[in-house]
């Protein structure tokens, strides 16, 4: 597939590449996770698909397991003069910061980074605004009134994002409840179940997940319940259409390729950038099959909460509580 320009699988810094030509714009990424996800890391890789389709760049991929294996591929990748590294994950900020320093000619981006520099820029999706509609929408539909969210790691951009979809459940359901659990890791789909079934056990009845691959657990667990859930990152209402009402889903390949076009340009200004529901870069996107489910005054509730978030008369916390 893709006339060996990536090869998937590799592991441990193992970079795969296509036949990188010296005057070509090149540019690599970075994932913690695999490509084959449907969600966070396909929506990387997708960007970078589009990056090779529109602006003619070679391009490489690897997806890493530790922290060894992000400073091997960030080397790697500048030392081969790569022009610019999407680094898929907060993760990623301090060896980036690191290779930065170091390489000075090639442009590092780190999706959901906390810190900038010259020639490292941290990019953030205001994902929390989708999450935020979505629990509008479970607060408006709960017969429990109480739902449920499950993510992977512990890290600050997801319990942002959590934050969010509680802010906007308790908006439509004051009183409510929303539980939320960690699994600890971004793709193992049992354990993701797991969580996601002691929560419905709890009465919630629905899912909210930001747990990469893992997200497909959560799914399995709102099926075999016969309730609800919602995507995360990447269009997911095809994953499982009798299931996910709607998905959370940020603009991840328009992104990438309005940043490989700048920095082609030589315009692009690393920096911390936000994109958000106002630059059109963060939506819900309801599933077409269940939206008759949905009813009216709910849909209603949604389409204001959209609205109030553009026009900044609603604001979604755009920083982790302490």
């Amino acid at each position: 597939m893709f006339a060996g320009l990536i090869l998937a699988g590799c592991h441990r810094g193992d970079v795969a590449n296509s036949n990188i030509s010296q005057d070509r714009f090149r540019v690599a990424l970075l994932t913690p996770g695999p490509i084959s996800d449907a969600g966070w890391n396909a929506a990387a890789f997708e960007g970078l698909q589009l990056v090779r389709q529109r602006l003619g760049a070679d391009v490489a991929t690897v997806q890493t397991t530790s922290p060894a294996d992000f400073d091997d591929a960030f080397r790697d990748f500048a030392g081969r003069r790569f022009n610019l590294v999407f680094a898929h994950g907060f993760e990623y900020t301090d060896a980036a910061l690191a290779a930065g320093r170091e390489f000075p000619e090639t442009t590092f981006v780190v999706t959901s980074g906390s810190a900038a520099s010259a020639n490292v820029a941290a990019l953030s999706f205001k994902i929390e605004q989708a999450a935020y509609v979505e629990g509008v929408l479970a607060g408006m539909m709960t017969r429990t009134g109480t739902a449920g969210a499950v993510g992977g790691i512990e890290l600050p951009a997801i319990k942002l994002t959590f934050e969010g979809f509680r802010a906007g459940f308790l908006a439509a359901h004051p009183g409510g409840r929303v539980l939320t659990s960690f699994i600890g890791s971004f793709d193992d789909v049992g354990a993701a179940k797991e969580a996601a079934s002691a929560e419905i056990a709890q009465g919630a009845d629905f899912l909210f997940h930001d747990a990469d691959a893992a997200g497909l657990g959560v799914f399995a667990a709102a099926r075999d319940a016969h309730i609800y859930a919602f995507g995360a990152s990447r269009n997911q209402n095809d994953v499982m259409p009798q299931v996910v009402i709607a998905s959370a889903v940020t603009s991840i390949p328009d992104a990438f390729l309005m940043i490989a076009r700048e920095v082609k340009a030589h315009t692009f200004h690393c920096g911390m950038l936000e994109l958000g529901m106002r630059e059109g870069m963060v939506r819900v996107v309801l599933n077409p099959r269940l939206e008759p489910q949905i009813p009216s005054r709910a849909l209603a509730r949604v389409y204001d909460a959209e609205k109030a978030i553009m026009s900044g008369q609603i604001v979604v916390p755009s920083h982790p509580a302490a």
